[in-house]
């Protein structure tokens, strides 16, 4: 048997060797072009299928709840999609801008508890956002009778897309804080007068009548304090009693802790000019002053006394057909706290304003003291119209 050559092999297999790694750099470097042209390829496919939304302009009608949002979106042409999504901006602003890229986005919603802040967020996001009073929506009776929340969001697309919408004020956050503490002081206010009513009633029902010196002082002091003498015939009774006197006496405190606050605010330097100017008005106090300039926010976006006293319902309802001509009595659409307010103004400044005085006198000739003080209300809502616009102190005039 011949000698094996170790050298010989060890050669072979350095050579294979060698040849393998020459191969795995080779294979290595088609798959790296390959894989190259292929990303190429992709991206230019891409580029090529992009859909540009550029000048065309997107409509979404939301239907806001509190766990969900119902969206439906209309082209300038055609219904896209309706469906329901989380209540959450971020959410609704990835969609439009995967589907309609570069497109103009207008939204629209119904105020209504969830406030303004959707009305914010949609601004931000660079989404174009109008809030509508719900009753100013165009509905026809078959959407009023098969009312739904894809129905809804619907109506409210293709309303915002035909032009018939018209958006109400949207005050700022620092403006909305300011009218949250004149308007709970307002539902304290009611709630104490709950509480005086409860207390009176429990009085009544168990045949306790007030004492004739107190028969004019009413909650003074000396009131609550014959109250609280009061014994009944058990002591559930004068249980039920106390705790009433307990709950006016807290609703007592917290509106004296918010009467402070809001005097507090109208000395700052947004309020304190305004408020001085209004209170030359006959009739107009600090806190009817506040009311007014938190309610209003903005005197400009009234072009017109009539505007404002349609804003406020200081105008009766009127039904035309024909030759036929209706007015009726004051319109039930209205500004709660401000109308209200404004009447109860009036009342003051007939008593203090010789001009008011002659005016109200001159209508109770033809009408109502009740429909009379509506208009001494419009006049008086003109006088503030004018203070707030020209920043002019009011002068009363004189009667010869």
């Amino acid at each position: 048997m011949p000698p094996v050559d170790y050298s010989r092999i060890r050669f072979v297999t350095s050579f294979e060797q060698t040849l393998k790694k020459k191969a795995s750099l080779v294979f290595s470097a088609i798959i790296f072009v390959a894989t190259q042209n292929l990303t190429e390829r992709r991206l230019a496919m891409n580029n090529s299928n992009r859909v540009d939304f550029t000048g065309q302009h997107i409509y979404i009608g939301l239907d806001v709840h509190k766990k969900s949002w119902s969206v439906s979106i209309f082209s300038q042409h055609c219904e896209h999609k309706t469906f329901t999504q989380p209540p959450e901006v971020d959410k609704l602003s990835s969609y439009l801008r995967r589907h309609f890229p570069g497109a103009s986005y207008h939204s629209v919603y119904e105020a209504g508890y969830c406030g303004f802040w959707i009305h914010d967020q949609l601004k931000e996001q660079g989404i174009d956002s109008t809030v509508v009073n719900p009753a100013d929506v165009p509905t026809k009776n078959k959407e009023r009778r098969g009312k739904r929340d894809p129905v809804d969001c619907r109506k409210l697309a293709r309303t915002l897309r035909s032009g018939e919408l018209v958006g109400i004020y949207v005050p700022s956050r620092s403006q909305l804080e300011d009218r949250s503490l004149i308007r709970t002081r307002m539902r304290m206010v009611r709630k104490q007068t709950r509480c005086k009513n409860q207390i009176k009633s429990m009085l009544l029902f168990y045949g306790i009548h007030l004492p004739e010196q107190l028969l004019n002082s009413h909650w003074s002091r000396p009131f609550i304090r014959w109250i609280e003498s009061i014994r009944m015939q058990k002591a559930s009774g004068d249980m039920a009693l106390k705790t009433h006197l307990e709950e006016l006496k807290h609703l007592r405190q917290i509106i004296a802790s918010l009467n402070r606050a809001i005097l507090t605010l109208a000395r700052t330097e947004q309020y304190q000019t305004p408020v001085r100017l209004l209170r030359t008005v006959p009739g107009v106090s600090t806190l009817t002053a506040m009311t007014l300039l938190t309610e209003l926010s903005d005197i400009a976006r009234f072009p017109s006394l009539d505007e404002m006293s349609c804003y406020v319902g200081l105008i009766p309802d009127t039904h035309s057909s024909g030759e036929k001509e209706h007015v009726g009595e004051i319109t039930q659409r209205r500004h709660r706290q401000l109308r209200g307010l404004l009447i109860e103004a009036s009342w003051v400044a007939i008593r203090k304003d010789p001009v008011m005085l002659m005016a109200f006198a001159q209508y109770c000739k033809r009408m109502r003291k009740t429909r009379a003080i509506v208009k001494i209300a419009r006049k008086l809502l003109n006088r503030i119209r004018y203070v707030l616009k020209n920043q002019a102190e009011y002068v009363p005039a004189v009667i010869e």
